[in-house]
């Protein structure tokens, strides 16, 4: 009994028995069987997860779909909303220039449709910038490097050091230059990256 204001001893370790000798090992029919069922396992395994990623697909689709089809809606709703709102917005902006600023009508149409020419122009303008990233450029790039797709003739070997960007501007270069675009198979220009 530890005296007071001693703390207790902890209790003495508890011996782990020890492991019992190795067996023989097994022979090669029962080998063969243990590999046998963990290549069934596998393949098991493996079927579960293409199933599993193929059920994921096609639900994430199925959303895809339903949702592209809201957006079209909305997208309508949005755009009749927002063109009203702006066209009532002009006509308040051409009323109080006509009547609160004496200008003409003549002159207050005149301002509010270079107003929405230039808004329209830069709008269009961010709207190309925007549609250039839907050309998949580096995917085109990488792909054509391991030669696939129909900038693969244009792009340096696979283990060269070369740039796969500055191969592809050839094809721009010669695009932008009014040149006429180089031909894939069947006489096709090829789409510049």
């Amino acid at each position: 009994m530890p005296e007071p204001g001693q703390a207790p001893s902890p209790p003495p370790p508890h011996e782990v028995p020890p492991a019992p000798p190795p067996g023989p090992p097994p022979d090669l029919a029962e080998s063969l069987r243990q590999i046998g069922t963990t290549g069934k396992a596998g393949v098991s395994a493996a079927r579960d997860a293409a199933k599993a990623l193929r059920i994921l697909i096609s639900a994430d689709i199925s959303l895809a779909r339903s949702a592209f089809g809201r957006t079209l809606a909305f997208t309508g709703v949005a755009i009749a909303f927002g063109a009203s709102a702006w066209m009532l917005l002009m006509a308040t902006l051409v009323a109080s220039l006509h009547y609160g600023a004496g200008w003409s009508w003549v002159l207050a149409l005149a301002v509010c449709a270079v107003i929405s020419m230039v808004i329209t122009a830069v709008g269009g303008w961010m709207a190309m910038r925007y549609f250039e990233h839907t050309r998949l450029q580096a995917t085109r790039r990488q792909l054509a490097r391991l030669g696939i797709g129909e900038l693969s003739s244009f792009m340096p070997e696979p283990g060269s050091g070369a740039s796969a960007e500055q191969a592809a501007e050839v094809v721009s270069d010669a695009a932008d230059g009014g040149e006429p675009p180089p031909k894939k198979g069947l006489g096709i220009d090829v789409t510049p990256p």
